[in-house]
């Protein structure tokens, strides 16, 4: 193998490339958007597991820098009374803890340390078709430019094209019933919540936040309503989101409301999907990683840090084996692991208020049942069977 193509430079993208140039495998990132994936305001959470994917590629400590940690998860109702507070992997014990940045900052940390790897990105290529070309492929761009390799890659997220050439019958996202708002607000006379996510059910809905260590709350909203067009989404600036997102709090005496009301400049809204299972993950010389093959809905926080697992695997497959048994041995390790995450993530974002006793169960039954999640590691030298 020579030469593998990768489509969409988000979080799967490069960091695909970073396993695979690990690997000693020749590649690039061809991502449609001019500056970098969609989404950007957002922020996220790289959880221990994610964390480890990273350091078995040696990309753990460029990630750490953007980032700030998030150990612990405090559980409180609607009326701000805690319910119960933990280590967010339970009492599981995991090689590396969780980080929280945004989104963009981990796109720009990724590609960075890509291209100081010397794998070259380059941005403003959308992809419209995929052309065999004997046995390589050619990516042929929206720009009128083709590309040749041996393996091409989508990583190209949870409206994959690469998906819909691989299988034009592909399952399309499934709205989860959600509306999620991420905001950022410096009011230095709110509650603080340094090295922890305090998660609060209110009597509406779901809302969580955690500071940085610069005192900036990074909060977010997850509200049940009918799907948003993408002119109502386009259209909705931060003042409408954030009378949007109060009024679902307008019962609480949890900080929800509070923190939503004192944030001014930037919240960015949208709705949440997920892929329950995607039939067909290869065909030919094309394969499919993180989003495009398995969305989860954010409920449980671990979209980046299943994408990162699969880039680390799918470089080890194609490290050890020819390529379609490499594919093959790929979805044979990563699919149930997957598909077990989305349908578990799917129940999170049902919880809802059904009295303190009960949530309180709950939630704690939820973080101690994850060990299969956290505790997973990645062995780099391991050979694939």
């Amino acid at each position: 193998m020579t030469r593998v193509l990768i489509i969409g430079g988000g979080v799967a993208g490069p960091a695909t490339a970073l396993a695979l140039h690990k690997a000693g495998i020749e590649t690039g990132v061809f991502e449609a958007y001019p500056v970098g994936g969609d989404d950007v305001g957002a922020f996220l959470t790289i959880m221990n597991n994610g964390m480890d994917a990273l350091a078995a590629v040696d990309a753990a400590e460029v990630v750490e820098a953007v980032s700030f940690p998030a150990t612990t998860v405090e559980f409180l109702n609607g009326a701000g009374q805690v319910l119960g507070r933990q280590h967010i992997a339970g009492q599981v014990e995991t090689r590396h803890d969780p980080r929280t940045m945004r989104r963009a900052d981990l796109y720009r940390a990724l590609t960075e340390e890509a291209r100081r790897r010397g794998i070259p990105v380059s941005h403003g290529k959308r992809l419209v078709d995929a052309v065999p070309e004997g046995d390589r492929v050619a990516a042929v761009f929206e720009d009128g430019s083709r590309e040749v390799g041996d393996v091409l890659i989508g990583a190209d997220g949870i409206h994959s094209r690469v998906r819909a050439l691989i299988d034009p019958a592909a399952p399309q996202p499934r709205y989860t019933g959600l509306n999620v708002l991420y905001g950022y607000t410096d009011d230095p006379t709110l509650p603080l919540s340094p090295d922890a996510y305090r998660m609060i059910q209110g009597k509406r809905a779901f809302f969580g936040y955690t500071t940085s260590p610069q005192g900036e709350t990074y909060w977010f909203a997850r509200l049940p309503g009918p799907e948003l067009s993408r002119e109502q989404i386009a259209a909705t600036m931060t003042d409408g989101w954030r009378r949007k997102a109060a009024e679902f709090f307008i019962a609480d005496t949890a900080p929800s409301r509070r923190i939503i009301e004192a944030t001014w400049e930037e919240i960015i809204g949208g709705n949440a999907y997920d892929v329950p299972s995607t039939p067909c993950w290869h065909h030919g010389p094309m394969v499919l990683v993180g989003d495009a093959a398995h969305a989860a809905s954010p409920a449980a926080g671990q979209g980046a840090s299943m994408a990162l697992e699969d880039a680390v695997v799918l470089a080890k497959c194609l490290r050890d084996r020819p390529r379609h048994a490499a594919f093959l041995a790929y979805e044979r390790i990563r699919r149930e692991r997957v598909e077990r995450l989305v349908a578990t993530s799917a129940n999170d974002g049902q919880t809802q208020d059904s009295g303190d006793e009960v949530l309180a169960e709950q939630l704690n039954d939820r973080q101690q049942s994850r060990a299969w999640l956290y505790a997973h590691h990645i062995d780099w030298a391991e050979p694939v069977a």
